[in-house]
């Protein structure tokens, strides 16, 4: 089977297609051919071997062999299935998430029956699915833990990107009320997306308007708590996907009575997917697509997210 490897952190021409052996599953495990999968800025600052404290995972001097193969989102078919697998069969169209593993880059692929595995939305292709993963169930996942609910005044900063087209539609599905911080380009879309109010940041900055929010959802860390203190209201919540000074801030405002940083991780997404394939068979949640490249174009499609400027979720295919 091909798949993509990297063996030294760089730009996007390291990752080069190899043929290795098509995995088998061990007991417990499913064996998934790929249909379709996501490049992710996550993964593009991995290959580069960024943030250096992350190379204690990734590798000191060059990716660790267990690391050499990128790739978190994917859906595809059951082909497989170990011993002992009770939760899918061969012949299920599945999506989800490959977590710390990574290695969805490639034909094919194995993960245990446990992993963040669910039956694809019956109403969609397998490159929306496999769109439909990790932004989705990091919106979800930080927007309940900061308490998102009917009434609430959510601003979402990067609203245009993969978590942030999620987080206004679901920040919209729990009641609240939606504002989105995008690029001139986008602000069409994130109102057809369900936002109630657009900032533009190209023409203002929405740490100066004045308004008052209950919660500040920096999706992209292209922003901060000490920015966002000026309009969170007094029991605020600034909300943070990256950056581990954030977690020391989290840490310290988390005995304050007042403003705090919400961050962490969802590793676990078995009840995050389900409750988002409910959503998109509803019609309640539509996948963002900017663009769409064949496995053998995967450098091209890395080099793309690098841009910044992506609206959404870059795909990639493979050819049944």
């Amino acid at each position: 089977m091909r798949a993509a490897v990297y063996t030294r952190f760089g730009p996007p021409e390291v990752l080069t297609l190899h043929q290795v052996p098509k995995p088998e599953p061990r007991e417990g495990e499913v064996l998934i051919r790929v249909r379709a999968m996501t490049v992710t800025s996550a993964e593009c600052a991995m290959r580069r071997g960024e943030p250096l404290w992350g190379r204690v995972v990734l590798g000191i001097l060059r990716p660790r062999a267990r690391m050499r193969r990128l790739g978190t989102e994917l859906a595809g078919e059951v082909e497989e299935v170990g011993a002992g697998v009770t939760r899918f069969r061969p012949g299920d169209e599945v999506f989800g998430f490959t977590g710390f593993r990574l290695g969805a880059n490639a034909e094919y692929v194995c993960l245990p029956q446990r992993a963040s595995l669910a039956p694809k939305p019956v109403n969609t292709g397998f490159e929306e699915a496999a769109a439909a993963v990790d932004g989705a169930s990091t919106a979800l996942y930080f927007l309940r833990k900061a308490g998102a609910r009917d009434g609430r005044k959510i601003l979402v900063y990067g609203a245009s990107g993969s978590i942030g087209t999620y987080a206004v539609q679901l920040a919209k599905h729990f009641g609240a009320h939606v504002t989105a911080v995008c690029g001139p380009r986008n602000t069409a879309l994130v109102t057809e997306l369900g936002a109630d109010e657009v900032i533009d940041y190209t023409e203002e900055d929405y740490s100066r308007s004045g308004a008052a929010y209950d919660i500040v959802f920096d999706t992209l860390g292209k922003t901060s708590f000490s920015r966002a203190r000026a309009v969170l209201t007094p029991t605020g919540r600034y909300v943070a996907t990256t950056g581990l000074h954030n977690t020391f801030l989290s840490l310290g405002t988390s005995l304050s009575r007042g403003r705090k940083v919400v961050t962490g991780m969802s590793v676990d997404k078995n009840d995050a997917l389900v409750f988002v394939k409910e959503l998109i068979e509803a019609g309640k949640l539509r996948i963002v697509i900017d663009r769409r490249y064949p496995f053998e174009r995967l450098a091209e499609a890395h080099r793309y997210v690098e841009t910044g400027h992506k609206s959404g979720n870059v795909v990639i295919t493979l050819a049944p």
